[in-house]
């Protein structure tokens, strides 16, 4: 009898395959991949109040927090392709229970040096950060900025921190800051550190040594809808489409 510790919370794909008893499980061992995407689209959505006075000054400010919403679409599927997204999703009951899903374009970081060096090699905090803050310094005591390159805007990381288990945002990076190019007026990093700029603001206080995950960050989403459907064409292809929206924990 072969047991298993958890069930898999990540929505099945290429790269995520899911064994019949709702466990992560290679393919060569019995699992199941999920379908690849057709399309792929990412919203970054900004509760944003704006209001202008009798002279025409604009007043804003953020009246909610940021939330990613993704819509992701598939090619017709086969009954085998389609089966193991589709119970998957049958078992989170719609917009109940939370999931990860894991979008291709941010699997790894677009440098592919640097998408090597944090496979095996964890970036974590060099000072904390409250919560509203968006930029941090991170390092590495292995990293060498000469030789493992760097983090770009675009690439996307989530944090592991040991004192908050409900840290479960994912952020986007828009500038980088290095020990070779860094604004004057900040202290600059060191060849083992990078200072990351990001997108939205920091949602929850960090602890000094939280990790910083670029190596196939996750988003912790549900469905938005909790109505699941499908249609089946005359060539018996499962047609079908997501709709999602991020939760934190």
């Amino acid at each position: 009898m072969t047991d298993f510790a958890t069930y898999t919370n990540i929505l099945p794909d290429p790269n995520n395959p899911i064994g019949e008893a709702g466990q992560s499980l290679a393919v060569a061992s019995g699992g199941s991949n999920g379908p690849g995407y057709s399309t792929v689209n990412l919203s970054s959505k900004h509760a944003i109040d704006n209001t202008r006075t009798n002279s025409g000054r604009l007043v804003s400010r953020q009246s909610a927090g940021h939330s990613w919403e993704i819509s992701l679409g598939y090619n017709p599927m086969t009954r085998e392709q389609f089966e193991p997204v589709y119970n998957f999703l049958l078992q989170k009951r719609g917009s109940l229970t939370p999931f990860l899903v894991s979008l291709p374009q941010y699997k790894q970081p677009r440098d592919a040096t640097f998408a090597t060096f944090v496979a095996s090699n964890n970036f974590t905090t060099t000072a904390g950060g409250t919560a509203g803050t968006d930029t941090l310094l991170i390092g590495n005591s292995s990293y060498v900025l000469a030789t493992h390159k760097t983090a770009k805007p675009g690439d996307v990381f989530t944090v592991t921190d040991s004192s908050d288990s409900n840290h479960t945002k994912t952020y986007q990076i828009t500038r980088v800051e290095t020990n070779t190019t860094a604004e004057t007026n900040t202290t600059e990093p060191t060849t083992a550190q990078l200072r990351i700029h990001f997108v939205p603001s920091i949602q929850r206080q960090i602890a000094v040594g939280s990790t910083i995950v670029f190596n196939d960050p996750k988003f912790r989403v549900v469905m938005k809808s909790d109505v699941q459907s499908y249609s089946l064409n005359t060539e018996n292809l499962y047609k079908f489409s997501l709709k999602l929206e991020e939760a934190q924990a």
